[in-house]
């Protein structure tokens, strides 16, 4: 009897599974040149990258501590800064956000996040 009661908890926690309260976070450079000093920063914290080429994707995962407006900054292949601000995030929001940069302060900000706000 017991030896059932772990299996069925294993099943039901390997068929529900276990959601963290993480973004997944994936910036796409689609400028048409290569882009440097990637930045992007979030409630309580930031991440970024020294260059990503063109076409490439960059992917990372944070925690949402906080509430507050994501920021994007970067360099552009002739050497002009950009800051673009997109949507307001909030603390425990999980799921995705998806950045694609475009031309030159231009980006789409597309979150699947929840909960939705």
């Amino acid at each position: 009897m017991r030896k059932h009661l772990i299996i069925a908890a294993l099943t039901l926690t390997t068929l529900t599974g276990c959601r963290s309260p993480y973004v997944e976070a994936t910036i796409a450079n689609r400028t048409g040149g290569d882009i440097s000093e990637l930045q992007v920063e979030y409630p309580s914290a930031s991440f970024g990258k020294d260059a990503l080429p063109n076409d490439a994707d960059f992917h990372y995962r944070f925690k949402l501590q906080g509430e507050g407006p994501i920021k994007l900054s970067y360099t552009d292949a002739t050497h002009h800064d950009h800051a673009i601000t997109g949507p307001v995030l909030y603390e425990g929001q999980h799921g995705t956000l998806r950045i694609d940069i475009n031309l030159p302060d231009n980006a789409a900000f597309a979150p699947v996040l929840i909960p939705a706000h």
